[in-house]
């Protein structure tokens, strides 16, 4: 009798610790890939901002004035922005394919990640809104100066929300195959223990 019990706990502690496996190779893909796509998006990224700055350092020297000069003038302070970002998210997201998280962090970083992009879509629309605003106003008042600038936000804008949208979109994919993952495989990873979760 007690032969068979210790069979049967045997088997049950085998199904348990090859789905703990299992579960955590997984885990590890869906972190890879949150990680990987951002790394991607960064270096799309980085490399807009270095192609703008580069153009835009080029067309403010050569400029001998009007909008266009104005124009490239921000083209290059925007983008110096975007390429500081692009390697911040670059290292962050490289670093982060070393770590080995649990499910519940696991989630917790997919939501971030989700979330900052859906926020930045929105900064994204406040951009558009300011460089017609601006460009607009230039138009009122014969402002170089504001129809350069104005210009030079829409267009930035304009792909910042492409960019973020797609990014957005990626990672929301993402995170639908990681939740559906834990939904069907409701294992605990911790320190010192494999459990499953019952659903009542």
């Amino acid at each position: 009798m007690r032969l068979r019990f210790m069979k049967r706990a045997f088997t049950v502690i085998l199904i348990l610790t090859s789905s703990a496996v299992f579960s955590q190779d997984s885990l590890r893909n869906f972190n890879y890939s949150r990680d990987h796509i951002t790394s991607a998006g960064m270096e799309v990224l980085g490399s807009w901002a270095i192609a703008n700055i580069g153009v835009g350092a080029a067309g403010w020297a050569n400029s001998a004035g009007g909008s266009n000069k104005y124009f490239y003038q921000m083209d290059v302070l925007w983008n110096t922005v975007n390429l500081g970002a692009a390697i911040f998210g670059l290292t962050g997201a490289r670093k982060n394919k070393n770590q080995q998280l649990s499910p519940a962090e696991s989630l917790r970083a997919q939501q971030k990640i989700e979330q900052t992009f859906l926020i930045n879509g929105g900064l994204d629309l406040v951009y558009i809104g300011a460089g017609f605003y601006l460009h607009h106003r230039g138009n009122s008042i014969n402002s170089d100066q504001l129809r350069g600038y104005g210009s030079s936000i829409l267009l930035q804008g304009t792909f910042l929300l492409l960019f973020d949208g797609t990014m957005y979109n990626a990672q929301r994919h993402n995170g639908g195959k990681l939740r559906r993952f834990l939904e069907k495989n409701p294992v605990i990873f911790g320190g010192r223990g494999v459990g499953v979760i019952y659903n009542m």
